[in-house]
C-alpha cells in the first residue's frame, strides 16, 4: 500500500473520552460555526465538469449528509433540551458544515444532485426522531449504525481517490476530515451507551442495511 494511502486510511486514533458526553464540546462548536461562516463567503467559481468518479462521489456524499443533517435534526427535535442535547447538537452542527461544504461541491463541479433527496430528505429525520422516541441510548445506536457505514463508505472513496489516475486533492482532504469526524462521532456513541440500547444488534444491523441501500441508489439516480 502506498505511503500516501496508508496514511489517509490508518489514521492514529482519535477516540474522544466519555466527557464528550456532559459538556466539553463548547469550542469545538465555536469552531465548526465559525467554519461554517466561512464558507457562506464569496463563491468559488465553476470548474470542468466532473469525470464519473467525481461526479459520483460528491452526489451520493452529498446525500449521505443531507441524510445525516436530518437525522441529528430528528434526534434534537426529540432529545435537544435533555442531558444529550449538548452532545447531539454538536454532532449536527459538524453535520449542517458536512451538508454545506457538499452543497458547494455539487454547484462548482455541476454535479446534478441525487432525484432521491426528497425522500432521503424525510427518511433521515423520521429515523432520527423515531430512535430518539425509544431512547437516549437507541438514538444512540442510530449514531453508531449510521457512522459505522458512512466511515467505511468514506475510507473506500478515499482508495477509490487515491489510485485514479489524477486524485483530486482537495476532495482528498474534505473526505478525509469528514470521515474523521464521522468516527468521532461514533466513538460518542458508544461512550454515550448505544451497545444498551433494546435490540442492539437487530436494530443496528437494519439501519445498516437502509444506508447501504441508500448509498447505492444515490450512487446512480
Amino acid at each position: 500500500m502506498a505511503p500516501m494511502l496508508r496514511s489517509v486510511l490508518f489514521r492514529p486514533e482519535t477516540r474522544l473520552l466519555s466527557v464528550r458526553c456532559l459538556s466539553s464540546i463548547n469550542a469545538a462548536s465555536a469552531a465548526a460555526s465559525s467554519s461554517a461562516g466561512s464558507e457562506d463567503g464569496a463563491d468559488k467559481p465553476l470548474r470542468p465538469r466532473a469525470n464519473a468518479l467525481t461526479d459520483e462521489i460528491i452526489r451520493v456524499d452529498h446525500a449521505g449528509e443531507l441524510g445525516a443533517d436530518r437525522i441529528y435534526a430528528g434526534q434534537m427535535a426529540i432529545l435537544g433540551n435533555g442531558p444529550m442535547g449538548k452532545t447531539i447538537g454538536h454532532m449536527w452542527e459538524q453535520e449542517k458544515c458536512h451538508r454545506a461544504q457538499f452543497e458547494q461541491l455539487i454547484q462548482q463541479h455541476r454535479v446534478r444532485p441525487t432525484v432521491m433527496t426528497p425522500i432521503w430528505n424525510v427518511a433521515g429525520f423520521v429515523l432520527g426522531a423515531g430512535t430518539a422516541l425509544m431512547g437516549e441510548k437507541a438514538a444512540m445506536a442510530c449514531t453508531v449504525a449510521v457512522e459505522t457505514v458512512i466511515v467505511e463508505h468514506y475510507n473506500d472513496q478515499l482508495r477509490q481517490i487515491m489510485e485514479s489516475p489524477n486524485p483530486d486533492k482537495e476532495l482528498l482532504e474534505t473526505i478525509t476530515k469528514f470521515r474523521d469526524e464521522e468516527q468521532e462521532h461514533h466513538d460518542t456513541g458508544i461512550d454515550c451507551g448505544a451497545e444498551q440500547a433494546p435490540f442492539y444488534q437487530a436494530m443496528t444491523e437494519v439501519i445498516k442495511f437502509g444506508c447501504k441501500t441508500a448509498i447505492a441508489i444515490s450512487k446512480k439516480i
